[in-house]
Order: structure tokens, then C-alpha cells, then sequence
């Protein structure tokens, strides 16, 4: 079940030097079982909400781009302690996919979606209520985002 956060949302990156604010309602929640998040959180899978643009700011410090340096990617991480702190996607400027352990508060966070399931580690469970082997195909979205929206 979807539960909505208290806004604003704020967080920081390990060290504390880089600083996030959100004020709009997430557009979806996930949980990504794909190697290369693996990879990057040094764990079994990667958490993530999804939030509009024009509700997401970096209050404190000055990212830079990590992890994947590609055209389609680019992971936002701290300079100094170099979390991965958000992703911005090439074509896809309205949102932004923040990491939810990222924020202050994750109480509220439950992971509605997940993807990669097939290269998922046997342990790793998330308790998402829709599980796709790869990435939902993109006609899927908007059933999925009012889906998440309606268990709020």
C-alpha cells in the first residue's frame, strides 16, 4: 500500500554536504534489482521516488555527475562522500528519481513497483505490489502512477 509523505521532504547525502528539498507528491515509487544498482548501492537493490521537477531542489552544495556518464543516465552524486543522491533522465526532464535513502524520512516509503526482477538476488524481497522482469513497458505508467496515487 502506497502511503503519501508529509511535504516538504528534505535529505543529504552521507556527509551531509549536499542537501535536497521536495515539495511536490511523489509520482511513484520503486525498487530497481538491476545489477548496475546492485553496483552502485552496494546492495541488493536501489530505492527510489520518482517526484515532478518543479518540486525538487538541491538546497546546499553542488552535485556532480557519477556512476553512469552516458547520454541517457546521469547519476547525481556528492562530491565529497559520492552517494548517489538522484537520477535525471534524458527525455524524461519533468522528473527526477531521487533515492529514497536519501531523505530524512523514510517511514512513509514503501516501494510500489519493482523492475529488474531477473536479475534479482534469491534473498531480495520488497514487497511491491507489481513486479516487472525489465521496465514496465511505457503504456503501463499512467495505470501504474494512478494506481500508486489511489492506494495513497
Amino acid at each position: 500500500m502506497a502511503v503519501s509523505p508529509s511535504l516538504p521532504l528534505t535529505g543529504a547525502c552521507r556527509c551531509g554536504k549536499v542537501r535536497l528539498r521536495i515539495t511536490a507528491e511523489p509520482i511513484l515509487t520503486m525498487a530497481c534489482h538491476c545489477t548496475g544498482c546492485q553496483k552502485m548501492t552496494s546492495g541488493p537493490y536501489s530505492l527510489s521516488v520518482a517526484v515532478p521537477a518543479t518540486g525538487f531542489f538541491v538546497t546546499q552544495g553542488e552535485p556532480v555527475i557519477g556512476g553512469l556518464h552516458g547520454e541517457m543516465l546521469h547519476h547525481v552524486c556528492c562530491p565529497h562522500c559520492m552517494s548517489w543522491m538522484f537520477t535525471r533522465i534524458e527525455g524524461m526532464p519533468d522528473m527526477v528519481n531521487v533515492r529514497a535513502t536519501m531523505l530524512d524520512d523514510i517511514a512513509w516509503y514503501r516501494p510500489f513497483i519493482e523492475t529488474y526482477t531477473c536479475e534479482k538476488l534469491g534473498f531480495a524481497e520488497t514487497g511491491a505490489a507489481h513486479s516487472y522482469e525489465r521496465f514496465p513497458p511505457m503504456e503501463d505508467f499512467a495505470g501504474l502512477i494512478s494506481a500508486y496515487h489511489a492506494a495513497a
